[in-house]
């Protein structure tokens, strides 16, 4: 999804109806005029960071296929598959939701930022909604699968061998896009609803405007399924680091064995680089829309409606980056670069020690040679 690049330092007021004089406090009609003239390069930055997002994931997903072509046959290709599905659905997510907010920007003035906010969603509000809650979903559920495929793979190997295939891996991938799609068309059975978003350019769940019980109960559970993978991965991770560290302090990684560790290394190392940043991206839109929908349904939101409003846009914000970030992870943390921040690690610490222990000896040389001269 594509990064709101939109200032969002003003509310803006309902209008009446269309048959009456629009009244509009003349302030926040200003404000948004400033935010027109002063955006007429957003679209610009915008596009270049969809541009961005998707040559990055494109990248990713060529290094992900050419690892999976090499480690087919091995315990590595069921992580690649989830990996790969991973960064394509990032991908697609990019694409479509990026699309979306672009035409936004397109045709977006004075007049359609006011009467997006009057609250009737359109189909594509509709469709850029559903789409934001599917694309949300799905890097998170499956990062806690790889999580927990990986944590198998490192504390039980050979059960992990007898039922992890790729057959069932494949099954795994379309019953998570199975459970991530459901949870985003469940208002279209009037289970919540999606709704326009300040600036009027995104949408989301409905938990500004006349949130009612329906809507804080789709938050809730968009949010608690969401915090849910993330808690579940940081478990299954911590696991998978400490059995490897434990087997590292045993020196078992001299076995024959030794290249699966480090494989497994490498793949760990991976997802926690996807935890770490699916939790800094995503945390804040689940924390900050599940206090909004809170707040507006117990009536409390409204001295604080434009703070909830900034809280918005920053966690919308920051949940873009997510598939900006995740590419990154695979095309540096790989285990060829690991291997060369190793290497260069491991020789400024061996200088270190040897200048040291050079500075050392002509203290000592200097202190032998001071005391044979008092001697004499």
């Amino acid at each position: 999804m594509l990064a709101m690049q939109h200032n969002s330092s003003t509310g803006i007021a309902p209008i009446p109806g269309s048959n009456r004089t629009t009244m509009v406090q003349e302030p926040e009609v200003e404000a948004v005029a400033r935010n027109e003239t002063s955006a007429s390069n957003r679209p610009i930055a915008a596009g270049l960071t969809m541009t961005l997002g998707i040559v990055f994931n494109v990248v990713a997903l060529i290094i992900l296929a050419k690892a999976y072509n090499r480690f087919r046959r091995r315990s590595k290709a069921t992580f690649l598959l989830f990996a790969s599905s991973l960064v394509a659905t990032d991908l697609v997510g990019h694409v479509i939701a990026g699309a979306l907010v672009l035409r936004r920007y397109s045709a977006g003035s004075v007049s359609t930022a006011v009467s997006n906010m009057r609250g009737d969603p359109d189909t594509p509000c509709q469709f850029l909604g559903c789409c934001m809650v599917f694309f949300g979903l799905c890097p998170l559920f499956l990062g806690c699968a790889m999580a927990a495929e990986r944590c198998l793979g490192v504390t039980k190997p050979l059960l992990h061998s007898q039922l992890v295939t790729t057959a069932r891996t494949k099954v795994a991938l379309i019953l998570i896009w199975l459970l991530a799609l459901c949870v985003a068309l469940l208002p279209f059975f009037s289970l919540g609803a999606y709704t326009y978003q300040y600036p009027g350019t995104w949408c989301f769940i409905r938990v500004m405007e006349g949130t009612k019980e329906t809507d804080l109960v789709f938050v809730a559970l968009f949010s608690g399924l969401a915090l849910g993978s993330l808690a579940l991965a940081f478990v299954c991770n911590t696991i998978s680091g400490i059995t490897l560290i434990k087997a590292r302090l045993r020196k078992k990684s001299w076995s024959p064995h030794r290249s699966v560790r480090s494989h497994d290394t490498e793949m760990v190392v991976q997802l926690v680089g996807i935890m770490v940043t699916s939790c800094i991206c995503w945390s804040p839109l689940l924390v900050f829309g599940l206090m909004s929908a809170t707040r507006s349904y117990n009536g409390s939101l409204s001295n604080e409606r434009d703070t909830y409003r900034n809280l918005m846009v920053t966690g919308v914000r920051m949940a873009t980056c997510n598939q900006i970030l995740d590419p990154w992870v695979y095309i540096l943390l790989r285990r060829a670069i690991l291997r060369k921040i190793y290497r260069v690690t491991k020789r400024r610490a061996s200088f270190k020690g040897s200048l040291f222990r050079s500075v050392r000896w002509d203290v000592s040389s200097f202190q032998s040679s001071d005391k044979s001269v008092n001697k004499m």
